[in-house]
């Protein structure tokens, strides 16, 4: 099999797990596309096979931390802690859209309905405020709009030092402040508006 090896602290424990299983002879003809450094690193440590990405690539099977799971659609938030400029969360969702079936590892209490927190959402750096500003207006009383920087904390346009992802995007997390009354539908939303590369909603996937 082919396995996409998510990020987050679970999926480490996933990683570490399938290594000392390929070590045991437990299992075998096994190989790896880690979706982040951290879990190339983490799979490297694990003796696991791996493999870049490529558009060909046939994933038989991939599993991720999510940070909240709408119950009954299944759509799942991803990135809203641990992405930081050397991490991509377009090549994480292209590997997890890519697979033949996807696990989210996620809290028990993180599974519900009439979600809240943030979402976040990849922009282009040139002309980003115009496009949070548009983000801005579409949930307008629902949520707010922060940069996010790359160190510390900072106000909503993410300081002197603004996160920057390794294509040179931009991030920032709509914050909602009331609940989200359909994930799918606010992802819909952001594919919409020019300027967004991607977001942290992965929905209708096996």
């Amino acid at each position: 099999m082919v396995i996409g090896l998510g990020s987050g602290q679970a999926s480490g424990l996933a990683i570490q797990y399938l290594g000392r299983q390929l070590q045991a002879g437990t299992i075998k003809d096994v190989v790896g596309i880690p979706t982040s450094v951290d879990s190339a690193s983490e799979a490297a440590k694990a003796g696991i096979p791996l493999d870049q990405y490529q558009d060909s690539s046939q994933i038989d099977f991939a599993f991720v931390d999510a940070d909240i799971i709408e119950e009954g659609t299944l759509t799942a938030v991803i990135g809203r802690q641990r992405l930081q400029g050397v991490e991509s969360l377009v090549q994480e969702k292209t590997i997890l859209k890519a697979a033949g079936k996807l696990v989210f590892i996620v809290m028990g209490k993180m599974y519900k309905c009439g979600l809240d927190g943030s979402i976040p959402v990849i922009i282009k750096s040139f002309n980003w405020m115009a496009t949070a500003e548009e983000i801005d207006d579409l949930f307008l009383g629902d949520a707010e709009v922060w940069r996010r920087p790359s160190i510390g904390h900072a106000g909503p346009l993410g300081g002197d030092f603004p996160l920057v992802t390794k294509e040179g995007h931009n991030v920032i997390d709509v914050i909602f402040t009331s609940p989200i009354p359909s994930l799918a539908e606010v992802a819909d939303s952001l594919d919409q508006i020019e300027g967004v590369v991607a977001h942290g909603v992965i929905s209708r996937i096996p």
